[in-house]
């Protein structure tokens, strides 16, 4: 794989924290090498200076580029690269396969890292200081909408290998770190998700998956 260096841009990171994770994978996935400046969230690091003065919504990622400029927001970080970096490509080939992608991207988002998220966010006891009002009845109310889409998504990925066809692509990167974040959360995948499972299991063996 083609390595592409952006030694002159800084990417802010947040360790285990999903939408950090969901950057580094995508890096991995397209062979590109940026510098890492690790923020520990568990800390509440992301809150001080270094990240407020160039995020004020205090929230990583955060990619500082070499003439100063900053993104933030994990995929709009992801199509800056895809733009300097098209192969392979991520984001779909073509009018169709890359609104293909963006409509699964979004169904990831809204339907399945969204509720995990809120299940975490509400439920977890770490995040007490984090989520305020932390509103536990909320968080049980995201667990069974979370394993709804798993079976809307086991359902479809029983005729494709991936989310969004025939190749990987960010659809696919989301669901995983999702998928991940869903034992934190307290939401067991069942068994009989065969599918998902067979899915989750091909992504969790890819190298990118370690980034």
């Amino acid at each position: 794989m083609t390595q592409h260096d952006f030694s002159d841009h800084t990417l802010f990171d947040g360790g285990r924290a999903p939408n950090p994770r969901r950057v580094r994978i995508y890096l991995a996935e397209k062979g590109i090498s940026v510098p890492l400046v690790p923020v520990d969230m568990g800390a509440l690091g992301h809150r001080d200076p270094e990240v407020a003065t160039r995020n004020p919504l205090k929230r990583l990622p955060v990619l500082e580029l070499g003439d100063g400029r900053v993104l933030t927001e994990s995929i709009a970080i992801c199509r800056y690269f895809e733009t300097l970096c098209p192969e392979p490509p991520l984001f779909g080939t073509g009018a169709f396969g890359q609104a293909e992608v963006e409509m699964w991207q979004r169904r990831v988002e809204l339907h399945f890292m969204f509720p995990v998220a809120q299940a975490f966010r509400h439920i977890h006891p770490a995040m007490r200081e984090w989520e305020l009002p932390q509103v536990a009845e909320w968080g049980e109310a995201n667990k069974p909408k979370a394993l709804e889409f798993a079976e809307f998504l086991d359902a479809e990925l029983a005729v494709r290998p991936f989310i969004a066809g025939d190749a990987i692509s960010v659809a696919d990167i989301s669901a995983v770190v999702a998928a991940d974040f869903c034992k934190p959360a307290r939401i067991r995948i069942p068994d009989e998700l065969e599918n998902f499972h067979r899915w989750y299991a091909a992504m969790r063996q890819r190298p990118s998956y370690e980034a």
